[in-house]
């Protein structure tokens, strides 16, 4: 599994929100973007997805910009990668997709799949956005 570069930029980009409206006010695109090196048309697609599927909302005009839908404590990783279109699935045999493998039956290292899949998933949805924002970057 490898997080491309519309999930590494959703997530910095939803923790330099979270970091930029303590007091839930909205930020702009443009300061988002000067903020992250992310240019403001990617931002805005990213924020798209993001707003449709609930995390964040907008205001327009002078003064708009996203803030957050909900509290940050109650929002995960997990949402926030998949809400940017970033599937989580490791092998075809867990991902979700419509294709099914012929040998899932059969296969030795479905289950190790599987068991790689629902770990990743649980770290992934146990992790909150107040939390990453509270870590001191490059800490694990």
């Amino acid at each position: 599994m490898r997080i491309t570069t519309k999930g590494r930029y959703a997530l910095r980009a939803v923790l330099a929100l979270a970091r930029l409206s303590t007091d839930g006010s909205p930020v702009s695109i443009k300061i988002l973007s000067e903020k992250e090196g992310i240019s403001p048309e990617f931002l805005e697609q990213i924020f798209f997805k993001l707003r449709k599927a609930g995390l964040i909302l907008s205001v327009r005009g002078p003064g708009g910009g996203f803030y957050f839908a909900r509290p940050i404590p109650e929002i995960s990783l997990l949402e926030i990668l998949e809400a940017s279109g970033e599937g989580l699935g490791i092998a075809p045999c867990v991902c979700g997709k419509d294709e099914t493998c012929d040998r899932e039956d059969t296969c030795a290292a479905s289950g190790i799949w599987r068991e790689l899949d629902d770990k990743l998933r649980e770290f992934a949805s146990a992790r909150t956005l107040a939390e990453m924002v509270e870590a001191r970057p490059g800490r694990r």
